[in-house]
């Protein structure tokens, strides 16, 4: 499994440190240092079975600057979205935990860290 973080955040942190104290193996994407390409976001939202604005921080400073809020949530604006993830990854929602059966989780609480966990 992989774990994509920013280590300021602490609910990346609490996830880190239940993966830990639950012996998981996993792999630690700092996704604002290694940043996701567009295929690579494209994968993780067929994964997590949802749609870039669902995973989008419209509260961030880059979101409001590029008007996200205004923008349009349908089949022909997807791709807009996933570049702007792309290229402003601080907009998107952390951590994203890949499970080992091939899905995903926003592993924002304690329950969805641990429904990553028993998806082996």
């Amino acid at each position: 499994m992989e774990i994509w973080i920013n280590p300021a955040c602490s609910k990346c942190r609490s996830a880190i440190s239940l993966l830990d104290a639950e012996g998981a193996e996993y792999t630690v994407r700092r996704h604002l240092e290694d940043v996701p390409s567009e295929d690579e976001i494209r994968e993780v939202l067929d994964r997590l079975g949802l749609e870039p604005w669902d995973i989008t921080r419209t509260q961030e400073a880059a979101a409001k600057e590029l008007g996200l809020k205004e923008w349009a949530r349908d089949d022909s604006s997807r791709d807009r979205w996933i570049t702007a993830l792309a290229e402003h990854p601080k907009l998107i929602q952390r951590p994203l935990i890949t499970a080992d059966d091939g899905s995903a989780v926003v592993g924002r609480t304690e329950d969805a860290v641990r429904d990553a966990l028993a998806r082996k």
